[in-house]
């Protein structure tokens, strides 16, 4: 999971601190996120989903597809 929101922003072009403020957190917070030292609430994950417009299971690792739920 934590691998997946890494390259979801990468893939992105957007910077740590442009999540962080989306989600309104710190830059330090979501560093962890993605570093894995911290686990990702539910929360977040819905943000983040609705964000890139991917399935939370996409996050999750347990699909490869990227794919919404309609």
């Amino acid at each position: 999971m934590y691998r997946r929101i890494r390259e979801l922003r990468e893939d992105s072009d957007l910077l740590q601190k442009d999540l962080a403020e989306y989600l309104c957190c710190s830059q330090v917070c979501y560093s962890r996120y993605e570093l894995g030292l911290r686990d990702v609430p539910t929360e977040v994950l819905i943000k983040l989903a609705k964000y890139y417009d991917i399935s939370i299971d996409y996050i999750l690792g347990i699909t490869d597809k990227k794919r919404t739920y309609k």
